[in-house]
Order: structure tokens, then C-alpha cells, then sequence
């Protein structure tokens, strides 16, 4: 009896529960349902998602006042993803946004519907409704809550959804409430490639067709779709009308119109037309001004490694020579091509196609298609594995410092961000690679209101936020401007994580990502500095035989070429690409012209030989001799001095073949000048016309050397025939003058080159010459003191005079030989015909000074065979204490009425001439 009591009071407690429930559940959807009523004049509204990440697409319909249904919904997967509220679409309110609702969106979407209800908000309290990823802040992508003017829109106009009952229902009993439209939308799609796809909407009231080409490539590649010339069978390219599309170089997109002559590329004849893949404007005459480019660009984007450029074309195109009509509702032959870009040259000043190569079905192809079909036959977002590809990547080599300011954005690539953001090295929010135990200093120049950090923090504005992070450089100390930059070093360790950020102390979202690595070419090499434009990097090793290289191009090629010599032209080149089977190549060549027909590949041995192209971004090393040690060939005349500053150009291109060169493999980009490396030193200076401090060092040693010091050696030997001691004024003055001049010479060589430098056979020559000019006024102070009239001089004195005689010429020996080898010097760095000149003016001087050292010699000649000497005549020392006008290395006769002979002593002939 107790146990069934106890039984019937625990059913009961069950039934209370579950009663209380249900109530519960009514009275809260009772609620729900008194917010959620059509009253709200948002319900009917529907807009396309505006794509801004993460390839998101999708149409969202208003259902009532807490609800919306979303339909043809793409995504790529992130992180920490929700539905998202905000009251504008600027970077302070999305960033201060709020989760609509608890439903998270953490996966991979393909074509996905779904119904959302918002918490606790209605829509009047936001204006935004977006796909928000919270670790990272970024907006996916996002609506605007406001009725657009259809007229106003570029595109297509998409169907209107059917009308159905109230309780889904984008109607409201009077017109559909429309959003923007977006121009990454389109009624149909298909699939060329995996990779490709081709999207079109029909705009039959204006006769014409929207084509979106959609591509997970690289930004070097294009995208080539149009249709086949009717009638044709298998050889379908020639005569058929494409659109060719993709991004410049400089990231500007393009559109345009091509007609296919024959299966090449765009060759351009000088006395004929055009022939291969080319532009509909070159087979026109110029005169004509006949506008046959009937494709115009609408729209276009290269997001997540994806490209989607949109453009219109006629349906019936007033163009019956280049191109095909559209008949909507036949069958029609179409071709598509993906293949890279060819950059402009000065041969062919257009972005061209090159010859798409690979397998069909996958680089080429064709098929049929009827565009008045209405099919959608794209499974979800098209994903890229290179999705960082697209930013500029800016390798710290710990050599020179990077340099951070922070301009207007423009392609920032995580959305949304304040107006301005940091630049790196004048480039917008680059990849930053840095290497582990590499230090990397940072000059930064953003001004005293941006502090700079690198943080493990993706956001940034640690001042203004509470979030855990790791500081690793930086903080609120670390700002700087252009004149007075703030410079910190960082080093990257073993416990430092493979990705970091740098970013604003104070502001969010201004910096990009950090890659670290373990070890790289900075460590491999012992020198490495930037070629011209910064567009280059040259690492090298020096050993006693040998040196090695690596060239590393700072943005995406096809090849990257190195030269030594002031230009391309005339020039040793060494040229890195990667083939179309992957394999990579290094080449040396002999260029003697700006045509394909004079580049001529050497017989140069090259040993460890590396090239590879990563992120479309070409780096190559090789080893060669200093000295190739031939006598026959080009190459034989290729020996680098490490003494002597290398001059060292590049040049960046498309496409790069080993055999049958043509002007298709010449360069679209090269620098501007050339650059002196100093192999030994470690360091570069742009190649540039003569410095004035060198020339003033130069005009000051040639008028030392040149004029000074051999005036003063001139006077010393020719001039001792004058009466007194006015020959030896002129010598003192005139090797002390010379020897000021030399030593202010060296010092404004000195304060050009930033210290004494020893490598080259000039300086070499020149402080050997140095060192003896200045020896000069120290022997001459130390020299013995002279005998007394009429005494034998002593055998000090007579070792002073060789000792002096000696260094002094062997002086002006060296001096002179510093000379010429400056000139030379001067050719090897400059070049050009003032060097030529100046070459020549010296060669003049030097024949000058030996005509007149042979005249003054035969002179000399002449007065000594007018004088006899007795053969025991003594050396005559002068009558004055400090008179050395006497040369004590040759036996002299005194002036008429010499004073102070005795009779005892050797007598003095003065030979008079006869009359």
C-alpha cells in the first residue's frame, strides 16, 4: 500500500513538471510570436550579400520582425563566425558591432539555405546585417537594411521570387522591397575547370549578356572565354571572338576584346597586320577610328587568391568582322583558355597572353552552351590554396632597415579597416618573412600618434583592449617620423611562433602578418644588399677563387636577370626561371644589343646551381670564378675584381626559354641605373655621374702630384745654378704646399667613402705615396748638420742625401702611379666620355712634364760641359750655416769671388766664354 502511494505522488511530480513546461513553452512562444509579427516595414525586403571576404554570396529575405531566411549561401569556413548587427558599414561601427544571433557559422557553405531569428533584437536596431569572424574581426560580408533604386544599378535585375503565404513570404501585399544588387551575382553558372567558372546573366532589354569570369589563379594569370566562329569544326580558334581578362601588374583590371588569326601569340609585323591571339584595335587601321572593342568591364575583384572580372557584351554586336553574334537560344560553341599574362616591353607596349599550354580540360577547352538556359551548376566558393599570394612579401634580411609609415589604405587585405594603415618599405600592409636568430631593425616613420609592436594579437590597439597577448617588440614608446625616426631591433627565437602580427599599439587592424622560418639566404651568405628601385635583392659570398651568388626579385615574375656592367646592354647577364614542368633553370649570357639575336648564351661553368619560384616570387644561386682562367671566347673577358665596385643592373620578365629566344622573352621591367656593389665591404652605392666631392679629390691630387710636388723635385734638381739659395725656397715651399694639398684631398675622399677603405690597387698606391711625401718633411728635419767650410761632409750627412734624394723620387714615382690608377678607377666606376677625356688630358700632361724634364736635362748637359773640375777639387759646402744650395752628391764650383779659400787648398776654375 505505501509503495503504490509513493508511486502515485512521483507521477504526479512528473505530470506538474511537464505541465509547468509546456506552459512555460506557450507563454515564451507567445512572446516570441508578439515581437514576431509582419508589423515591421523591413518584412519583404531581400538584397544580395555584398562579397567582401571568404568568397560569401548569398540573397537574404526579411520574414517577419525577428527572422530572415538566407538562400544560394557560399562561404569559405573561419574561425569564430556569426551573424552580425551594426549601425553602418564604416570601420568604427562594424568593429562595435553585436552577435544577432548564437547560431554559428563555422563551416564550409555550398549553396546553403536556412532560416536565422534574431536574439533579443528587432530590426530597427541595427542598419547592417553581415557574417563577422570575432577572432580576427573581419567582415565576410554584409547588407545594407535600405530599399536600393533599381534603375540605379549596373546589373542584370534578378528574377523576383514567387509570392507564398504569409508566414514565409518576401510580400508584403504591395511591391518587393529591394536591396542593392551586387555585381558579384549572376542567374547562372557553370563549370569550365575545376578552377574555372563561367557566370552569366541575360539583359535582353538592352541586348546583351553579363559574363562574370571567376578563376581560383594567380594574379599573372588571365582568363580567355568566347564563342567559336559558327560553321566551325575542329580547328575552332582561328577566327573566333574572345574576351581576354585578369589584372595588370600594377593590380588594374582589364577586359578586352581579341580576334584569333591563328594559333600563336599576338605577333606584331612591321609591314603587315597582326597575326595570332591579339587586340580587335590592331587589326584596325589608326585612321579609321573604328571602336571595335565591344566588351566593357563592369566590374571586378581578386579576393581569398580568386579572380572575378565582370563585363558586358552585345548580344548582336555592330562589329561583323572580329566578332560573333549571340543567338540566345541556339546551341553554341564556345572556347575558354587560363594561361599567364605577358607583361609590355618596349617591342610590344600590351598586356598579352602567352600560350596557355597545359592539358584540356584543365588550362583549355570547349564546350556548348545555350545562355538562355537557366542552370547553376557551382557547388559552393571556389578556395585557393595561395590566398596570400596576393600580398606584397618583403623578406628582413637583418641588413637594412625596414622602413614603417602609414598611408591611406587602399588594398588592405582584411576588411574593415581605419583610413590609414602601415606601409612597410612603401608597400601596403605586406607578408612580412623574417628569419629566426636574424636581427631586423625597423625605422619607424608613422608618426608620433602610431605606435608600433609586433604582438601574437591578429586585432591590435592593445592600449585599448583587454585582451591576453604576447608583446614581442614595441609599445607605446615606439613612434617616429620621417626626421626623427625611432629605430628598434627585434630577433626572432626558437620560442617564437611560426605567425605573429605587427600591428598599432593604439589602433586596431593597421598591420598584417609576420611569417618566421627557420634559416634562409641571410644565413647561407656573408653580404647581401638592394639593387635599384628596391625591387632586387643580391646576396653573395667572396671566397679566394670564387664567389657565390643568389638573386632574390621582390615581386612575382616569370624570370629574374641579373647583369654586371652599367646596362643590359653590353653587359655579362645571368638569368633564373622555372620552366613549365616545374624544373628550375640558371643561364649566363653575352648581351650585345636591346634585340632577342643579341643575347648569346656562354660557355660558363657554374656549379651549385639552385632556382625555384615561390609565390610566383623567383630566387636563384650559383657559384662562378672570379677569374675564368680561358683565353678564347666572350666569357673569358667576364673576371670580377673584388677590389674594384661591381656594377650590377636587373631586369624582370614574363616568360624565359633556354633555346630559341624571342622578343617575347624580353624584359618588362628593369632598373633605372646601375648599382656599385663593394664585394668586399658588404655595401652598394647607386652608380651615378662623378660625385663633386671626388672630383675635388681628384683635381687635388692631380694638383699635388702633377704640378706641386714634381715642381719642387724640378727646382731641386735644375735650378741649383742660380745664385743664393732661391732653388731651395722654391723646393720647401712647394713640396709643403703639395703635401697640404694632398692631405686635404685624401680627406674629402675620406668623408665620401665614410672611412679609408684599403682593397683597390689605387688606395694601395696611393697611401704607399702618402707615406713617403710625408716621410720627406720629417727626414728633412732630422737631417745631420753640414761640415764646416773646406771639410770633408760627414758620411751621415752624405747617407741623409741619398736617404733623401731617393724618397723623394720614389714618391713622386708612386704618386704618379696613384694617379693613373685613380683614372682608372674613375673608368671602371664611371665610365662615359668625360673619363675618356680626362684619360687623355693626363696622358697629355705626362708627355708635357717628359718634354720638358728632357729639355731642362739637356740644359743641364750643356752647363756642365762648359765647367772643368780639378780632379781633387773638395766638396764645397757654402758660406752660410743653413745654406745647402750645395748638391752633396755631385761636385760643384763655386760662384766668382767666393770668400774663404786658402792657397793650400784645391783651386776653383771658372771657365769663361770667349768672345
Amino acid at each position: 500500500m505505501e509503495v503504490s502511494i509513493r508511486r502515485l505522488l512521483l507521477l504526479f511530480g512528473i505530470i506538474v513538471f511537464l505541465g509547468l513546461g509546456i506552459l512555460g513553452r506557450f507563454s515564451d512562444a507567445g512572446s516570441l510570436k508578439d515581437n514576431c509579427t509582419l508589423n515591421s516595414s523591413m518584412v519583404g525586403f531581400s538584397a544580395d550579400f555584398e562579397m567582401v571576404q571568404h568568397q560569401l554570396r548569398g540573397v537574404i529575405s526579411i520574414l517577419d520582425g525577428c527572422s530572415f531566411r538566407v538562400t544560394n549561401f557560399d562561404m569559405i569556413e573561419g574561425v569564430d563566425v556569426y551573424w552580425w548587427g551594426a549601425h553602418g558599414d564604416d570601420f568604427e561601427n562594424l568593429t562595435n558591432g553585436f552577435i544577432l544571433s548564437e547560431e554559428k557559422l563555422n563551416r564550409i557553405y555550398r549553396n546553403d539555405s536556412m532560416v536565422v531569428r534574431l536574439s533579443n533584437y528587432t530590426w530597427d536596431q541595427f542598419k547592417v546585417l553581415g557574417v563577422w569572424d570575432m577572432s580576427t574581426a573581419s567582415d565576410f560580408g554584409h547588407v545594407r537594411l535600405e530599399v536600393a533604386n533599381e534603375s540605379s544599378q549596373g546589373f542584370s535585375p534578378a528574377p523576383a521570387p514567387a509570392k507564398s503565404s504569409p508566414n514565409g513570404s518576401a510580400y508584403s501585399g504591395g511591391r518587393l522591397k529591394r536591396g542593392a544588387k551586387q555585381p558579384v551575382m549572376f542567374d547562372n553558372c557553370i563549370e569550365l575547370a575545376p578552377n574555372f567558372r563561367l557566370r552569366w546573366s541575360l539583359n535582353r532589354t538592352r541586348d546583351a549578356i553579363d559574363i562574370g569570369l571567376e578563376a581560383a589563379v594567380s594574379e599573372r594569370h588571365y582568363m580567355a572565354f568566347g564563342w567559336a566562329r559558327p560553321g566551325s569544326s575542329s580547328k575552332l580558334m582561328p577566327h573566333a571572338d574572345v574576351t581576354v581578362a585578369g589584372f595588370t601588374d600594377q593590380g588594374d583590371p582589364f577586359a578586352d576584346d581579341y580576334y584569333i588569326t591563328k594559333y600563336s601569340e599576338c605577333m606584331l609585323n612591321k609591314d603587315g597586320p597582326p597575326s595570332g591571339v591579339c587586340p580587335d584595335f590592331l587589326y584596325v587601321d589608326p585612321d579609321e577610328n573604328a571602336d571595335v572593342n565591344n566588351t566593357k568591364l563592369v566590374y571586378s575583384q581578386r579576393q581569398d587568391g580568386v579572380s572575378l572580372v565582370r563585363y558586358q557584351r552585345p548580344l548582336q554586336s555592330p562589329d561583323t568582322k572580329f566578332d560573333v553574334s549571340v543567338n540566345v537560344t541556339d546551341n553554341m560553341t564556345v572556347i575558354w583558355a587560363l594561361g599567364y599574362l605577358r607583361l609590355p616591353d618596349s617591342l610590344r607596349p600590351l598586356y598579352l597572353p602567352q600560350t596557355h599550354g597545359g592539358s584540356p580540360g584543365v588550362a583549355y577547352g570547349h564546350t556548348t552552351l545555350r545562355v538562355s538556359d537557366s542552370v547553376n551548376k557551382c557547388l559552393g566558393p571556389l578556395e585557393s590554396n595561395t590566398k596570400d599570394d596576393d600580398r606584397p612579401l618583403i623578406v628582413a634580411d637583418g641588413k637594412s632597415p625596414l622602413v614603417v609609415g602609414a598611408e591611406n589604405a587602399v588594398h588592405y587585405p582584411n576588411p574593415p579597416n581605419p583610413l590609414k594603415v602601415f606601409y612597410i618599405n612603401k608597400k601596403e600592409s605586406p607578408l612580412l618573412r623574417v628569419e629566426r636568430g636574424v636581427p631586423v631593425t625597423f625605422s619607424i616613420q608613422a608618426g608620433h600618434d602610431v605606435a608600433f609592436c609586433i604582438t601574437s594579437d591578429p586585432i591590435g590597439g592593445a592600449a585599448s583592449r583587454n585582451e591576453t597577448q604576447t608583446m614581442y617588440m614595441g609599445g607605446e614608446d615606439a613612434h617616429g617620423v620621417p626626421a626623427n625616426p625611432f629605430e628598434m631591433t627585434w630577433k626572432a627565437d626558437r620560442n617564437t611562433p611560426d605567425q605573429v602580427f605587427y600591428q598599432s599599439y593604439y589602433e586596431k587592424k593597421m598591420g598584417w602578418k609576420v611569417q618566421v622560418v627557420d634559416g634562409g639566404l641571410s644565413d647561407m651568405y656573408n653580404n647581401s644588399v638592394l639593387l635599384d628601385d628596391q625591387q632586387v635583392t643580391l646576396f653573395w659570398t667572396l671566397s679566394e677563387t670564387s664567389i657565390s651568388f643568389a638573386v632574390r626579385g621582390e615581386h612575382k615574375s616569370g624570370y629574374i636577370a641579373i647583369g654586371l656592367g652599367a646596362g643590359m646592354v653590353n653587359s655579362f647577364a645571368y638569368v633564373g626561371w622555372v620552366d613549365g614542368m616545374g624544373g628550375g633553370n640558371v643561364s649566363s649570357y653575352w648581351i650585345n644589343g636591346r634585340e632577342s639575336s643579341n643575347v648569346h648564351p656562354t660557355g660558363e661553368k657554374l656549379s651549385d646551381v639552385r632556382c625555384k619560384s615561390e609565390n610566383g616570387i623567383i630566387t636563384f644561386e650559383f657559384t662562378r670564378l672570379l677569374d675564368p682562367g680561358c683565353n678564347k671566347g666572350q666569357e673569358c673577358k667576364n673576371v670580377i675584381d673584388p677590389s674594384s665596385p661591381l656594377k650590377v643592373v636587373w631586369a624582370t620578365g614574363a616568360l624565359w626559354s633556354e633555346e630559341h629566344l624571342t622578343d617575347r622573352n624580353m624584359h618588362s621591367q628593369t632598373s633605372s641605373r646601375a648599382v656599385l656593389v663593394h664585394l668586399m665591404r658588404g655595401a652598394a652605392e647607386a652608380d651615378q655621374a662623378l660625385l663633386p666631392v671626388l672630383a675635388v679629390h681628384g683635381f687635388m691630387m692631380f694638383l699635388a702630384w702633377g704640378i706641386l710636388l714634381p715642381g719642387g723635385v724640378l727646382a731641386a734638381r735644375y735650378l741649383k745654378h742660380i745664385k743664393g739659395d732661391g732653388w731651395f725656397q722654391i723646393h720647401v715651399y712647394l713640396q709643403y704646399s703639395g703635401i697640404s694639398v694632398m692631405l686635404l684631398g685624401l680627406l674629402f675622399a675620406a668623408a665620401e667613402l665614410k672611412g679609408f677603405h684599403i682593397e683597390s690597387l689605387h688606395v694601395k698606391f696611393g697611401v704607399a705615396a702618402i707615406f713617403f711625401a710625408c716621410w720627406q718633411p720629417v727626414n728633412a728635419y732630422l737631417r745631420p748638420k753640414k761640415t764646416a767650410a773646406g771639410e770633408q761632409p760627414s758620411s751621415k750627412r752624405i747617407m741623409w742625401e741619398y736617404l733623401h734624394v731617393a724618397t723623394g723620387r720614389s714618391a713622386l714615382v708612386i704618386g704618379i702611379i696613384a694617379l693613373i690608377s685613380g683614372m682608372r678607377q674613375l673608368g671602371d666606376r664611371y665610365g662615359g666620355e668625360d673619363v675618356r677625356g680626362l684619360n687623355w688630358a693626363l696622358v697629355l700632361w705626362f708627355v708635357v712634364g717628359a718634354v720638358t724634364v728632357g729639355y731642362l736635362e739637356y740644359q743641364e748637359s750643356k752647363r756642365g760641359k762648359k765647367i772643368r773640375i780639378p780632379p781633387k777639387s773638395n766638396w764645397v759646402m757654402g758660406n752660410h750655416e743653413d745654406d745647402d744650395s750645395i748638391d752633396l752628391l755631385h761636385q760643384s764650383v763655386s760662384p766668382p769671388g767666393e770668400r774663404g779659400l786658402r792657397p793650400s787648398e784645391g783651386m776653383e776654375v771658372q771657365l769663361q766664354p770667349l768672345y
